[in-house]
């Protein structure tokens, strides 16, 4: 008896958040960002609408873990050694957001969010900024190759720029650099500055 009312009941189907992630990226890509919607998904992944708002409150959370869940976290891991490791960094978040899906999402994302004033969950902007990532490649440099005073907040706002603009204004601007330059940017601006550039410097905001 014990063991058939344990049979008893519909068992969870646990290919739900799979087929309503791949079809909302296959719509992104296929139709835009507009045209996304739950139903839409729904009728496209064969999941009812109702199942999917079970899992996401509305199409912009279902959107963001469809385009952007691979940043969380970063399959980098820091060597210590400066250089390699920002280069990985730079090279995985600039494949996360020139994904087909993640381009077609993003310009609709950053919209949706500055109009609706509200502020973002936490695990969000972890998930798409991937800011600690970037702190742990920081903690375990060399001592002395990355300058105390520097906000690395700041730096990788910097870092942040670069890649929108590589992925968001590809077809705009015409600058597509090597990922080294990008590289070399973010070095320069972690690297201690010496003597002589400390003094100027210090000379500059008198």
């Amino acid at each position: 008896m014990t063991e058939s009312r344990r049979r008893q009941g519909r068992p969870r189907d646990t290919s739900i958040d799979e087929r309503a992630l791949g079809a909302t990226r296959e719509l992104l890509v296929r139709r835009g960002f507009d045209a996304t919607t739950i139903q839409a998904v729904a009728e496209h992944s064969g999941v009812h609408a109702s199942a999917i708002y079970r899992r996401w409150p509305s199409r912009i959370e279902l959107i963001e873990e469809a385009t952007f869940s691979g940043l969380s976290p970063l399959s980098v891991r820091p060597t210590g050694d400066l250089r390699r490791d920002v280069r990985r960094f730079v090279r995985a978040y600039l494949a996360a957001f020139n994904a087909p899906a993640a381009r077609a999402a993003a310009a609709g994302l950053l919209a949706h969010h500055q109009a609706s004033g509200r502020p973002r969950p936490p695990e969000m902007y972890v998930r798409v900024s991937a800011r600690p990532q970037f702190r742990e490649i920081l903690r375990a440099a060399p001592p002395g190759s990355v300058d105390p005073a520097v906000d690395p907040d700041d730096v990788f706002d910097m870092l942040l720029g670069a890649v929108l603009t590589r992925t968001l204004l590809f077809a705009v601007t015409t600058r597509q650099r090597p990922l080294e330059r990008t590289v070399d940017m973010v070095l320069r601006m972690l690297r201690p500055l010496d003597s002589g550039e400390a003094a100027d410097s210090g000379d500059s905001g008198a």
